[in-house]
């Protein structure tokens, strides 16, 4: 077997041996799950999530994923823990503790700490045996069979049920929340991810120049409106609505078939019923309307009227696209 096959092979039996562990994951979960979700939607206040070693790196990711869908957490490492960041906990918050194996030497003297005070705790293991399994108030069963590093060692399997196991978590709450994609949105402002949820349309054309002809401008003062408005198109407006709307191309097509054009005006070479989008809308929106109809511009409107152009560049200078 050559070296690229021994390495895909082994690439392939990691994947199907931990997709197979995270499978069996639904068969594991029971009413502790649904009274842990429970508990953490109706508390008052954040969740803690504490762990160490690699469980401490699956903890802080989970924090991420429950802050950003709506859940104040906030991650304690469980050796700081013990020296001064039990401070962190406050009498209505929810501490999850993570842990594959529930008796590492950390977690058997954190845990007591956190039962001597007000503090649910909900165990997020491997053994629900273990010494956390038996002090926890909800345990989240996350056993597996064996890791995916060939010694049974390194933590691969385990982790990675312990991060599903956050995930489905988060899901619940969020959906218990009714957290909507306005929410997201709130929360992730910043990127290409956040533009799309909030990003609107009179964002950007209120950002660009307002070309505009007459039904009856000249080919001359056409060229010289979409040359100054720098976008390579003008709406034909009349009594400001959009009757038309002209673009390089059809100024390109214009001269590639007459010969004369001095007695042509905008009516003779606009295209009726463009696209248009009302400004108010997604940036998003426009993004997929454009790729639909394979065009660079739309023509915005507000309350019927002409309100500006949204250029195919503007979504991509932002990131949309």
């Amino acid at each position: 077997m050559s070296n690229t096959d021994s390495i895909l092979k082994i690439a392939k039996d990691t994947i199907n041996m931990e997709s197979k562990a995270i499978a069996n994951l639904s068969n594991l979960l029971n009413e502790d799950f649904a009274n842990a979700t429970q508990l953490i939607y109706n508390s008052e206040g954040r969740v803690i999530i504490t762990g160490i070693g690699k469980s401490a790196i699956i903890a802080n990711k989970i924090v991420a994923t429950l802050n950003s869908t709506g859940t104040p957490a906030i991650f304690m490492h469980a050796a700081d823990a013990i020296h001064g960041d039990l401070g962190l906990i406050l009498k209505d918050d929810v501490v999850i503790c993570i842990s594959k194996s529930g008796n590492t030497p950390e977690i058997k003297v954190l845990v007591p700490l956190i039962k001597n005070g007000p503090n649910k705790m909900i165990a997020i293991t491997g053994n629900k045996d273990s010494f956390l399994g038996q002090q926890a108030d909800f345990v989240l069963n996350t056993f597996v069979e064996k890791e995916a590093c060939p010694n049974n060692l390194a933590p691969t399997t385990s982790t990675t049920a312990q991060l599903v196991i956050g995930d489905a978590l988060a899901v619940c709450l969020l959906e218990l929340r009714g957290f909507s994609s306005k929410d997201f949105a709130k929360y992730h402002p910043g990127g290409s991810l956040g533009k799309k949820l909030y990003l609107r349309v009179s964002d950007l054309s209120s950002q660009n120049q307002k070309p505009s002809v007459s039904s009856t401008t000249s080919i001359k003062d056409i060229i010289i409106e979409i040359s100054k408005k720098m976008l390579g198109v003008t709406a034909v407006v009349e009594n400001g609505n959009i009757i038309g709307i002209i673009t390089d191309g059809d100024l390109r097509r214009m001269l590639s078939k007459a010969n004369d054009f001095s007695n042509l005006s905008a009516k003779d070479i606009m295209s009726v019923n463009p696209k248009t989008i009302a400004v108010n809308a997604m940036a998003v929106d426009a993004m997929e309307l454009m790729e639909k109809n394979s065009i660079s511009q739309l023509l915005v409107e507000e309350a019927g009227l002409y309100a500006g152009v949204v250029h195919l560049h503007d979504l991509i200078k932002e990131g949309i696209l």
